[in-house]
């Protein structure tokens, strides 16, 4: 297929070749196992490539659509090699990609928001959630950088108010970043400190601000009321807030990302996905089943601990280094 001709930029190419190295291993360690002694790809071979599929956390529902269109291409190729196995899972799921009309982008784009009633600025508001551990304090922070980088003002918020190690890790780094932190007291209603960040976003006349909440993935429904209870207090400041909800979910947690994925898209709109921790892990092929299942853009991919490893996700780039 015609965009794996596209070159991509030497240096984020290399990180995420060495980023999902792990997983690639991983993966063609068990491709070339459940193909060893076979010269065409027949129901043998696609019963061993599902469970390779599944065990590389791709998820069973993706893994199932995957092996469908493999099928379908043995039955009108008629004959296909497996030596010829490796380029076709990479154009099947890149295509499998395309139709969720996710990560296309090479960068994380804001828009031209209407000014504000008073003619102010309109801010761009991101609210991020997702469980403890996950890497959302790291990941707000690199965002935070990347979007000074490009010249933008940036505000952050520290929502996450039920620990104190959060508001500090947080503080952490704004201070690295140098972009201003809006917090409150440990245990403060986190209403309160998104309606205080946003109001100080737009007197610093601010073009992004990202408020972080709390990541306890505790009842449903009170997860639910509280996320809803801070939109709502937000759109007392600007009107149409949050503009992106970001769910942060760890890579290396495998199949347990699916089902916090699940937790959150039931309590709240969750609009774009961050995978981390890509790079210390064998479960890279959860970023293919997610975005399949969740057809909710994955926006940025984790591939290393530095500042710049924060990555906007590419699925040709992705598909490229896990199967290269």
């Amino acid at each position: 297929m015609s965009f794996f001709k596209k070159i991509f930029s030497s240096e984020k190419k290399e990180t995420l070749d060495k980023g999902l190295e792990k997983s690639k291993s991983s993966f063609f360690n068990k491709l070339n196992k459940a193909v060893a002694g076979k010269s065409k790809v027949d129901d043998d071979v696609l019963d061993n490539l599902e469970e390779v599929l599944v065990t590389s956390d791709v998820g069973v529902n993706t893994t199932l659509k995957v092996i469908e269109r493999i099928e379908e291409r043995v039955a009108r190729d008629k004959y296909l090699g497996t030596s010829e196995l490796n380029q076709i899972l990479r154009e099947e799921i890149a295509g499998l990609l395309s139709e969720t009309n996710v990560g296309e982008d090479t960068d994380y784009q804001i828009p031209d928001l209407p000014a504000q009633p008073d003619g102010s600025k309109t801010p761009y508001v991101v609210m991020v959630v997702g469980v403890n551990g996950v890497g959302k304090t790291t990941t707000i922070g690199k965002m935070a950088h990347q979007f000074k980088k490009k010249g933008l003002n940036v505000v952050l918020g520290a929502a996450d108010t039920f620990r104190a190690a959060a508001i500090d890790q947080l503080q952490v780094w704004a201070d690295r970043v140098d972009v201003p932190m809006i917090k409150q007291e440990m245990g403060s209603d986190p209403a309160s400190v998104a309606f205080d960040t946003l109001q100080s976003g737009v007197n610093q006349n601010a073009d992004v601000i990202i408020i972080d909440t709390a990541g306890r993935l505790h009842n449903k429904v009170n997860l639910m009321n509280e996320l809803s209870k801070v939109k709502r207090v937000m759109q007392k400041v600007v009107g149409d807030a949050p503009h992106d909800v970001l769910l942060v979910l760890d890579g290396s947690t495998g199949q347990n990302a699916f089902e916090q994925a699940k937790q959150f898209t039931a309590a709240t709109e969750v609009t774009s996905l961050a995978v981390t921790k890509l790079d210390g892990t064998a479960k890279g092929g959860v970023v293919i089943g997610i975005s399949d299942q969740f057809k909710i853009p994955v926006k940025y991919i984790g591939v290393g601990e530095g500042i710049e490893d924060l990555q906007v996700f590419n699925k040709y780039e992705f598909v490229d280094s896990f199967f290269k």
